[in-house]
């Protein structure tokens, strides 16, 4: 993998992970289509997805920051009992998002991303998000728009729900983001608190495959050239992750009624279009 390739791919995944467009499809997709020679099974890869992380990571703590300080402070109880109480939920429906992904995760990534893994297949699953979101946002419409709920107002049960959505992105070209917006909305959620719940909920997420992908590679000797590619795409992915994490939020606080429409026609486009440079 040359340094410009690095750099596209950590662009692409920093633009991709917060968006409901699959950022492990475009991951798998971009090189097959540009004809890149990249072995994303490669053990040498595995360093430069750990930095991915590490960067994706970063730029998502820093858009949530406050959010995190104010949940941990409530539970502190320095914002006096019912603050305490509403972060102590919030926390509480957090892990009880996370469950489902960590458990499925652990037992069938690997295989599913074996079977499911290689670029057609992909270019069928990002179809398939597509039609999800377009599907989600009909049926929101035909039950009409959702009153304005925060967080703390889910269940334990609307949680779990969300977070068995999460899994769908065991599929590659399956979008996370994506997965627990639908999973939000159709619990009765609007557009920009899907978003929010969606994006708090990534970085448990990502902090787990960091861990794991860092105690995978803990005998690994790196090179010098493999470690410049990893810190410069941490870099590009982080800046990049930063600046769109902040515009989805702006974009579906904003357009609460077809936020999803574009990203799912987007989806489906790309898809098809990826299917018909592969085959050809």
């Amino acid at each position: 993998m040359t340094l410009f390739q690095a750099i596209i791919l950590a662009i692409v995944q920093g633009i991709t992970e917060p968006f409901p467009v699959s950022s492990l499809g475009h991951a798998v997709l971009l090189p097959g289509i540009l004809h890149w020679n990249v072995d994303e099974h490669s053990d040498m890869f595995l360093p430069f997805l750990t930095m991915l992380h590490v960067g994706t990571l970063v730029a998502l703590a820093g858009v949530f920051w406050r959010d995190w300080m104010a949940i941990l402070r409530g539970m502190l109880g320095l914002h006096g009992r019912y603050n305490q109480l509403e972060s102590i939920r919030i926390f509480g429906l957090l892990v009880i998002a996370t469950i489902p992904a960590v458990i499925f995760g652990g037992l069938f990534e690997h295989r599913l991303r074996g079977i499911f893994g290689a670029p057609l297949a992909v270019a069928g699953f990002l179809v398939l998000n597509g039609l999800l979101l377009l599907v989600t946002e009909w049926l929101r419409r035909q039950r009409g728009q959702a009153d304005h709920r925060p967080i703390s107002s889910l269940s334990p049960k609307d949680a779990l729900v969300i977070g068995f959505w999460q899994c769908l992105a065991l599929f590659p070209g399956l979008s996370r983001s994506g997965a627990t917006m639908n999973g939000g909305l159709l619990r009765g959620l609007d557009h920009g608190t899907a978003a929010r719940f969606s994006l708090l909920m990534a970085q448990p997420v990502v902090l787990a495959a960091t861990v794991k992908e860092g105690w995978q590679m803990r005998h690994m000797t790196i090179s010098h050239d493999v470690m410049f590619q990893c810190v410069v795409g941490a870099f590009a992915a982080g800046i990049t992750a930063l600046i769109c994490s902040l515009l989805m939020l702006r974009f579906f606080r904003n357009h609460d009624e077809w936020a999803l429409k574009p990203f799912g026609i987007y989806c489906i486009i790309a898809g098809l279009l990826a299917g018909v440079l592969i085959v050809l």
